[in-house]
């Protein structure tokens, strides 16, 4: 793609050249004025101010001075009239592409200054001047500008356009690694846990050993459906199913709460003043940031119970999840720190806010609050 953009490139300048030099020629070849003809050093004059087209990319307003330095040269040696917009407006139209259209006015109305004063000391009729062949060499230096300036402003909204369609890209990814994270942060957990209970009973007791296994097969089933689900948001937008965007709901905190209950930390649910509907983010993003942080008490807190309150309350709704385990500490730290991090980006993203409240020894607390409405 690069490549066909340079020779794309090429191209236009070798057409950009080819015009140049074939409109500046044929104003020679016409000879309508000046006391030297069309000499071959004006034919040469005209292919430089071509050859110039080739390089007007790397340096823009070097190629305006040098065409402007030319076409004063070229009638000061009195070779035939070529106009004055036409041979410059090539260059005044690559200076303002460039970003440079202030440069390419000054200079334009510079050589309007200059020229004219130089052609009413000649003698040339200033009713003339003034009149139709002024007007439509500031008319054509001004397209020249306008049109250098419009194309590089599309060129940067494309490339903007293309910036947001990546940092949109790149949130997506990072939106389904938080999903990954957080279905796989849980049922592991549960299933580690069950895998421990299955161990110690699995001589003494195999009713015990079934109901863990019962356990750790539903979870890693739950698992894989959510799984599917959120690798299929990496296939492209065309052949995505809105139906299948993964679950995560406050809906489904019953059967969170019992399969970490059943893992041997029992959880109660307590829901405070009158729920109303929330936006779907709002819904997903609370339900995994209880997922993450019972996950969080079942592997490190060492607890014996925990709490899920759910607070609705005017504009925000708030999710608290708390423990009786041993509270924050270096190893609490080290080993839930990335999914605290989790739980704090998802709420900001949204427009709420994640706080945390651990004394040691005293218990583990995270409370999450949204907004009911996002803006």
């Amino acid at each position: 793609m690069r490549t066909y953009g340079r020779l794309s490139g090429r191209v236009v300048d070798a057409l950009l050249a080819a015009t140049v030099f074939g409109v500046v020629a044929m104003a020679i070849a016409a000879d309508l004025g000046g006391t030297r003809g069309p000499e071959p050093a004006a034919f040469l004059f005209a292919g430089g101010l071509g050859a110039l087209m080739f390089v007007r990319r790397a340096h823009p307003v070097l190629t305006l001075a040098a065409t402007v330095a030319g076409i004063i040269a070229y009638y000061m040696a009195d070779y035939p009239p070529i106009g004055l917009a036409v041979p410059v407006a090539a260059a005044l139209y690559s200076t303002a592409e460039a970003g440079r259209a202030r440069v390419a006015l000054l200079v334009a109305a510079a050589l309007l200054v200059v020229t004219t004063s130089f052609r009413l000391a000649e003698g040339d009729d200033p009713a003339y001047l003034f009149g139709f062949e002024f007007a439509t060499t500031i008319g054509l230096m001004a397209a020249a500008i306008a049109l250098g300036d419009g194309v590089r402003s599309r060129a940067l909204l494309a490339v903007e356009q293309e910036a947001r369609a990546r940092r949109r890209m790149e949130q997506e990814r990072l939106r389904i690694a938080r999903e990954v994270h957080d279905v796989l942060g849980h049922t592991v957990a549960v299933i580690s846990v069950q895998a421990s209970v299955a161990a110690e009973a699995v001589d003494d007791d195999p009713e015990v050993v079934r109901s863990a296994l019962g356990v750790i097969r539903e979870s890693a089933d739950g698992a894989v459906r959510e799984l599917r689900a959120t690798v299929g948001l990496l296939r492209s937008p065309a052949d995505q199913d809105e139906s299948r965007a993964p679950a995560g709901s406050l809906r489904q905190l019953p059967s969170l709460v019992e399969a970490t209950s059943e893992s041997g930390l029992p959880v109660t649910i307590e829901t405070e003043g009158t729920a109303v509907p929330l936006p779907s983010a709002v819904d997903t993003s609370a339900y995994r940031i209880v997922q993450e942080a019972l996950a969080n008490s079942l592997r490190h807190a060492n607890a014996t119970r925990a709490k899920v309150v759910l607070r609705y309350g005017g504009d925000t709704v708030t999710v608290s999840v708390s423990d009786d385990g041993r509270g924050w500490d270096a190893a609490t730290a080290d080993a839930a720190g990335a999914g605290l991090r989790g739980m704090r980006e998802r709420a900001e993203l949204l427009g709420g806010s994640v706080s945390v409240a651990s004394p040691p020894g005293a218990g583990f607390r995270v409370d999450a609050v949204f907004p009911v409405e996002l803006r």
